[in-house]
């Protein structure tokens, strides 16, 4: 018999064959090893023929064709089924699971630091125990048996401590426990080191094969067809007369199946799937792994645990236990086998030693525990560790429910209902940009097999890291660097990373700290990274507290306030509409009425059919240059010039794309992202140093707020926007990439005597809240309307023009607003980040979305949609009755509730009135 212990003790002297030190540092090509077992009573290989006929004829058509048997591709199944779509087939090449499902773990734990993913995780948990268990009579496996979060110090209890007031938010049970409880609790648990637990008392374990058959069952009986052992061989693209490419037929080894939408459920096969349809499937394979202990007398009925500090989990399986986790160094599938269907590979113990060790600590009787089996098996993992889904940007009807890494069966629920509306619907219920293939990730990323590699490492070997606000990924860094990189790196710019881009975060009194190449943390043989001040720099910003470049963030606001900052701002989006059609386009695809003369600027929002907000963005109305540039495009038609946040300007442009598509507008939408550069020039000398450098008259009589005009800046082409995201007054100047350098060295030699600064993107966090202006994907999403976000002005209402969304809002503005976001200050001078809880007279009524410090009023802000309990419309004499209170990790904190911005509420300082 195998202890944990004596498997501990064997592998040391075999540390020299680590996968690290072999001819291949990265990974495996292996194959599947010798038959294991999993610890579950049944799998469903049992019940294959073995025969290599498909369990029934392929049809000859369907609506949606579901490729890949495992957790998503049975939930996706079976919730289109439930949403009326009955001419679903779901093709799986071997055994329903016999992929990665049928030996995953099986854990649902309700917490997470993000509100989508707990309604999520909500609901596959009610469709694994009350839904199906209702529909079929079969019990699916599910086992409620609590889960516990262990904390070793302040930080880790902190964040358990956030999650926790989310939680409460929906209903989510959960307690703060001491060691002492947790000692009641666990009994056989090591409470020596611990600083407190979470306990979370319905958290359970699902398992594969019971789910996924009976999901199988629901599915067919609402009139499904589930077909095994039928390997899909081919896609067939058509590209129709306005030249989109949009899926025709799914070939397999035994008929082709005409339809118009395939759904990659493929798991670690998912590459090679959409590679038939010429769709960049984002994912790596690698191996991940637990063991199963033999009988552990008294661990019967005991929560499953959740060690981060340790990274090891241990699931409770009936009087055993596994144990597993994630660690530095994983190994990676390099050569994915086709033919590989419920096969493990070995276990390799250098890899996996890392959790026994924190296994044995946690709970010591394992030293003396036997083990019963290894489970290493393949699992499919992403460079943001979060699932891809929704349609493929190359290819029409092509959809994406795949790498979920290793939480596919806690996620599956919740993302196969999400991925069923959005595949009926045209886009999902609730917000899942996160998720969304076309949105998360640069065209430019999604073939980048180093970039991907990089980050799927990093995302695999932090994820049980605590979830610090300002963090930053080191790994698959200056990929895409705008033309004032190297001037500002020199000037001690601390860099963020978005969508690719590097963006100044903020200013590093200290000097330069240049992000380096990635050193997979001292894994496969690699060298750390000595001294590493950007590193450093990031890690004395791991707190919950405010961090200790508080005060030099502050500096560059109140420079901002009381005389002039420039901020770099050239990775923002910069897309040209132009065409016949662009005055049609634009009035349908924008809320506000920007059909205006050229010079003219509108902020607008951009909605979908449900009113949901898709963007926000400015929109200016341009003439054709003569000859055409990247700062003025020739174009027959008319033309507008979209300025969009960086972060964003893929779902921008893949939102835009669509509808054009889908309404036939004959124009363009041109990408000058990479050909211009953005400087924003803001505060109350801006005027003064302008002056200076533009050659053009800056007064407000001459070039009034929301205006533009190309002109002359240090003998370089511009164009000059009155503008302003920190409610300054300033200008944008949008220059070509070429001339950036130079603009901007003589924007801060004009401005030195005035006391001009840097400023980067922390800055604007900070002011921009303080003004009231809303971040997208932060206080505005797809699942928040105009009405509720405050943005009603932005909508032409008054007009009769049509545009997207414009009868959802109607109605909603008919029947009242229910939900309805608010401004909250305190006078406390806590740090809060999002996710706390909005307490009105005693009662949970929504969440924080997003919160900062304002240096300016000197007060913790923040922002968050609240509803009334009793389930009226919010209005703002029920905004302002009330009596609040915000919880922060456990804490509450009396909170003022504001209907209009705190900062400069009559907006004078935008417009040059100080």
């Amino acid at each position: 018999m195998s202890y944990l212990s004596s498997a501990w003790r064997a592998a040391a002297p075999h540390r020299l064959a680590a996968p690290w030190r072999s001819p291949r540092p990265f990974g495996s090509a292996a194959g599947p090893t010798a038959e294991k077992s999993v610890p579950y009573q049944k799998t469903l290989r049992e019940e294959g023929s073995g025969s290599g006929e498909p369990s029934r004829a392929p049809p000859a058509s369907a609506q949606v064709v579901v490729v890949g048997g495992g957790s998503l591709g049975c939930q996706t199944a079976y919730h289109l089924a439930k949403l009326g779509l009955s001419d679903v087939v779901l093709l799986e090449r071997d055994r329903l699971t016999s992929g990665t499902t049928w030996h995953t773990a099986g854990l649902l734990w309700q917490l997470r630091p993000s509100d989508v993913e707990v309604e999520l995780l909500a609901h596959t948990r009610d469709v694994v125990s009350r839904e199906l268990p209702a529909e079929t009579g079969l019990h699916t496996g599910w086992v409620e048996n609590g889960g516990l979060f262990i904390a070793s110090n302040k930080q880790r209890l902190d964040e358990y401590k956030r999650l926790m007031s989310l939680g409460k938010v929906y209903g989510v049970e959960s307690y703060v426990l001491t060691p002492a409880q947790t000692k009641e609790l666990y009994p056989l648990m090591n409470i020596d080191d611990l600083y407190g637990t979470l306990y979370v008392p319905k958290d359970g374990t699902m398992d594969p094969a019971g789910t996924c058959s009976t999901l199988a069952r629901a599915a067919t009986a609402r009139g499904a067809t589930i077909i095994e052992n039928c390997p899909v061989t081919g896609i067939q693209v058509r590209t129709d007369d306005f030249g989109v490419k949009r899926v025709h037929a799914v070939e397999t080894a035994h008929g082709t199946i005409q339809t118009p939408c395939v759904v990659n459920c493929a798991g670690v096969w998912a590459r090679a799937l959409g590679r038939l349809a010429g769709v960049h499937v984002p994912l790596v394979a690698m191996h991940h792994a637990y063991v199963v202990t033999e009988r552990i007398e008294g661990i019967q009925n005991m929560p499953n645990v959740r060690d981060h500090d340790a990274s090891v989990y241990l699931r409770l399986q009936g009087d055993a236990l596994s144990v597993g986790g994630y660690e530095s160094n994983p190994i990676f599938w390099e050569e994915v086998s086709e033919k590989f269907a419920f096969g493990l590979f070995d276990l390799d113990w250098d890899v996996f030693m890392q959790h026994i060790e924190g296994a044995v600590n946690r709970v010591p009787v394992l030293e003396k525990t036997g083990i019963k089996s290894t489970v290493c098996g393949p699992e499919s993992f992403t460079a943001d560790h979060k699932p891809l889904m929704g349609e493929a940007p190359e290819v029409r009807g092509f959809f994406l429910g795949c790498g979920f890494n290793s939480a596919g069966m806690m996620l599956g629920g919740g993302c196969g209902r999400e991925l069923a509306r959005w595949i009926i619907h045209g886009r999902p219920e609730k917000d899942m940009y996160g998720y969304d293939i076309r949105q998360v990730f640069h065209h430019s990323l999604t073939d980048n097999n180093r970039w991907i590699r990089e980050r799927s490492h990093e995302s695999y070997a932090k994820n049980y890291s605590v979830v610090f606000p300002h963090d930053e990924p080191l790994a698959g860094r200056n990929v895409r660097k705008d033309p004032l990189h190297e001037e500002l790196l020199q000037q001690g710019c601390v860099f963020q990373e978005r969508h690719g881009w590097e963006r100044p975060g903020w200013f590093n009194p200290g000097g330069a700290a240049p992000v380096l190449d990635y050193d997979y943390y001292g894994a496969y043989g690699r060298e750390r990274h000595r001294d590493y001040a950007y590193n450093r720099l990031l890690g004395d910003e791991y707190t919950f507290d405010f961090p200790p470049h508080h005060d030099i963030i502050k500096n560059e606001c109140l420079t901002c306030r009381n005389a002039l900052a420039l901020f770099d701002m050239s990775y923002f989006g910069k897309f040209y509409l132009v065409g016949p059609d662009a005055t049609k386009a634009a009035n349908w695809l924008f809320s506000a009425d920007v059909s205006k003369a050229p010079g003219s600027t509108v902020y607008t929002c951009m909605l979908n059919k449900q009113g949901g907000v898709e963007s926000d963005l400015t929109v200016s109305r341009i003439s054709p240059g003569v000859p055409g540039s990247p700062l003025a495009p020739a174009f027959e038609g008319d033309g507008y010039y979209l300025a969009i946040g960086g972060a964003v300007a893929q779902h921008n442009w893949s939102h835009i794309t669509t509808v054009l598509q889908d309404m036939k507008f004959q124009c363009k939408l041109l990408d000058c992202s990479e050909e211009l550069g953005m400087m924003s020039i803001q505060g109350p000398l801006s005027r003064v140093v302008l002056q200076e450098v533009l050659d053009t008259d800056l007064s407000n009589e001459a070039f009034p707020f929301s205006t533009h005009k190309i002109t002359t800046a240090a003998g370089c082409k511009v164009r000059a926007m009155r503008l302003s995201f920190v409610g300054e007054m300033g200008w944008e100047l949008h220059v070509p990439r070429a001339d950036c350098v130079k603009v901007y060295r003589a924007v801060m030699q004009a401005g030195a005597r005035h006391g001009i600064a840097n400023a980067g993107y922390r800055a604007i966090d900070s002011l921009s809240i303080e003004k009231g202006y809303r971040h997208w994907h932060a206080d505005l999403r797809p699942d928040d309307t105009p009405l509720e976000a405050g943005l009603a002005f932005t909508c032409k209402l008054k007009s009769s023009i049509p545009f997207l969304g414009r009868e959802a809002v109607e109605a909603q503005k008919a029947k009242g607003i229910f939900r309805r976001l608010v401004c909250f200050t305190t006078e406390e001078k806590v740090p809060m980040f999002g996710l706390e809880a909005v307490w009105r007279d005693g009662k949970v009524v929504g969440h924080i979305r997003r919160a900062d410090f304002g240096f300016a009023i000197d007060k913790t802000i923040a922002y968050g949609y609240i509803r009334d309990p009793a389930g009226g419309p919010v209005s703002l004499d029920f905004v302002k009755s009330g009596s609040y209170e915000l919880e922060r990790m456990g804490v509450t904190f009396p909170a003022r509730a504001h209907t209009k911005s705190p900062f400069d509420p009559d907006n004078k300082r935008v417009k040059g009135f100080y």
